[in-house]
C-alpha cells in the first residue's frame, strides 16, 4: 500500500529506521511511533518507498 502523503511517507521512514535498529525507538513521536508498533518491516518499506512526485504534503481528513 503506497503512502498517501509526504508526511505519512516520512513517518514510515522513521519507523522503519527504528525497526531496523538504525535509530533509537525512544526518538519516535506521534504517527511514526504507532507505525513502528503496528506495522511489519515489509509494510513500512512499501510506505517509505512511495514516489514523492504526486504526493500531498499532508493527508486531509
Amino acid at each position: 500500500m503506497p503512502a498517501k502523503s509526504k508526511a505519512q511517507q516520512k513517518a514510515a521512514g522513521a519507523a522503519l529506521a527504528a525497526k531496523r535498529g538504525d535509530m533509537p525507538t525512544k526518538r519516535l513521536q506521534g504517527a511514526s511511533k504507532s507505525m513502528a508498533k503496528s506495522m511489519t518491516e515489509k509494510e513500512l518499506e512499501e510506505f517509505a518507498s512511495t514516489k514523492r512526485d504526486n504526493l500531498l504534503d499532508k493527508k486531509s481528513g
